[in-house]
């Protein structure tokens, strides 16, 4: 759960709800604050540290290519072909994914609302159209192909080859991106056949498989940019939907949206993350938001059908559909606020009922199956810090012990040049605590930092292409770890390819050794930048994880 909030503005942290997200939009200009700053991105660093400060995960809406010159979002497939303006915008977003792991903590980054969209409307559902990628002559983004779909994985790249691994990428999936607006008007036409189309047309931007080796994290949807009464009032156009639990599937309803939703989970293998999400209630007055009084802005349902009567049962229904995350914003000016919505019991709705849900505990969602009966879920969610999350293997038992020789690392005379990244390991350093071969092993000590993930890593490991490298790991019991994630990052011979497995903390076995691989991909290319393992906690915890007998 989350909320828009702009820069300097604590609504959130004094309301005394335990809130989740804290987004705002990154627009053109945002590089250089506008041109009250150094142009390489420290004002976005300090919204990262501000939201991380008041206790928040900052999630980023990047919005730029609408702002670039020459036009508006009639011409974003002219943009993305324009050589010079792509250099720069593509060494922008490089900018953010360096200020971003320069944080070092969890980041959120939804890309370009319906940006994609609108390149499936202009390229007349043409993935291989022209555009300007490997020829913005950016060394991070050498060999992909100029195409529109190679402008989707230049996101992925940058982030890989900047090393950003604690960024979570959202691809914006519009519902009006095939044939008709599948939400608000073209609400006959079959659902699965449009979810077909458009993900189909989105594979090649890096949904699927692709060269950068990985993939988007999340999906991205925006259920209205505006409430609901406001378009009524404004355009004469009917945007509200039938909250009723038995409205079908063929009508204007959240039931065909929730549906939409299930549908893309089980064909993509991704969840969802819901934004901008309206904040007008039935007690508002339909009248333009100035902030000055209370119930200011225009009616919505979207608030009460989450946090109303029937809102646990609704939010389980949209968890069921793939949804993990809901941000509220609104999205122009005019339209109601979490500040002034005030509820027919005198209450702020947002903060009065949002609130309790979160006091509450939220709702648990589960890495798999359902949290309530009625369906279940595709894929697992990304753990928090966690970019490009792939299936957990279920762990092979650990073998019978091997001399140390028998391991490339076995840490019997040293660190061997591994190091530590991130705020959760102050160091490594070998011990005789533990060993799974041999007297010694690797101890990383966890620090006992707030949830997120760090790492520990050698440069310079030379491992052949296809081989199955193996760490063995012991946990102790009461940990708080999530997750573990062997990686591999390769050099510029090898492009920057980054990839890795992840293994949920709950697949392995407290008190022993348990066995962890990286299968090393096709043409990987030695030595490489980084070898290591990233290790994930879900709340605060000092303790220690022992590292050994890592061999090929």
């Amino acid at each position: 759960m989350g909320l828009f909030e702009d820069t300097g503005q604590t609504w959130m942290k004094d309301s005394g709800v335990p809130w989740d997200v804290r987004y705002r939009y990154f627009v053109k200009g945002w590089i250089d604050n506008w041109g009250y700053g150094p142009g390489n991105g420290q004002w976005g660093l300090q919204f990262l540290k501000e939201c991380q400060a008041q206790g928040f995960l900052p999630a980023i809406q990047y919005y730029q290519l609408n702002g670039e010159p020459g036009g508006g979002e009639d011409q974003l497939l002219a943009k993305v072909r324009n050589t010079a303006t792509m250099r720069s915008y593509f060494s922008d977003f490089k900018a953010l994914m360096q200020r971003a792991k320069e944080f070092g903590k969890p980041v959120l980054v939804l890309v370009e609302a319906d940006g994609f969209g609108l390149l499936q409307k202009q390229t007349q559902n043409d993935p291989h159209a022209s555009a300007a990628v490997a020829s913005t002559g950016l060394p991070e983004l050498k060999g992909l192909p100029n195409t529109v779909a190679g402008w989707g994985l230049a996101f992925l790249q940058l982030r890989k080859a900047v090393g950003a691994s604690n960024v979570i990428l959202g691809i914006h999936i519009s519902a009006w991106a095939g044939d008709g607006d599948l939400a608000h008007f073209s609400v006959t036409l079959p659902l699965q056949a449009e979810v077909t189309k458009v993900h189909a047309f989105l594979q090649p931007f890096g949904l699927a498989p692709n060269v950068t080796g990985s993939t988007w994290d999340v999906l991205v949807g925006d259920p209205l940019d505006r409430d609901a009464e406001f378009y009524r009032r404004t355009s004469k156009q009917d945007r509200w939907w039938d909250v009723s639990d038995s409205a079908p599937i063929t009508s204007k309803s959240f039931n065909r949206y929730a549906e939409w939703l299930r549908l893309w989970n089980a064909t993509s293998g991704k969840r969802w993350v819901l934004w901008q999400i309206p904040l007008g209630n039935s007690n508002h007055l339909n009248v333009d938001n100035t902030r000055n009084a209370p119930r200011e802005g225009y009616q919505d349902n979207r608030p009460e059908y989450f946090f109303g009567p029937n809102g646990a049962a609704h939010r389980e229904r949209f968890a069921r559909s793939g949804v993990i995350a809901l941000l509220f914003g609104k999205g122009e000016g005019r339209q109601s606020s979490y500040t002034n919505d005030v509820y027919k019991d005198g209450q702020l709705f947002m903060k009065s009922r949002a609130g309790a849900f979160l006091k509450a505990g939220g709702l648990a969602i589960p890495a798999s199956g359902s949290p309530a009966t009625g369906g279940g879920v595709t894929a697992p969610p990304p753990p928090v810090a966690m970019p490009t999350p792939a299936p957990a293997p279920t762990p092979a038992p650990a073998p019978a012990p091997a001399p140390p020789q028998a391991a490339e690392f076995q840490f019997e005379s040293g660190i061997q040049g591994w190091k530590s990244w991130g705020p959760l390991i102050p160091g490594v350093s070998t011990t005789t605590t533990r060993a799974f071969a041999g007297s010694r092993s690797l101890e990383v000590k966890v620090a006992g930092a707030p949830k997120g993930m760090s790492k520990v890593y050698v440069p310079g490991a030379s491992v052949p292409a296809g081989r199955t490298v193996s760490f063995r790991v012991w946990i102790p019991t009461g940990h708080r770890l999530s997750a573990f994630q062997p990686f591999v990052l390769q050099g510029e011979a090898g492009g920057w390819k980054w990839s890795g497995s992840w293994i949920a903390a709950t697949s392995l076995k407290a008190g022993t050794w348990n066995t962890l691989t990286l299968q090393m991909p096709a043409g990987a290319v030695s030595p490489f930048q980084e070898l290591g393992l990233e290790i994930f906690t879900e709340a605060s915890w000092k303790g220690s994880v022992f590292v050994d007998s890592v061999s090929w």
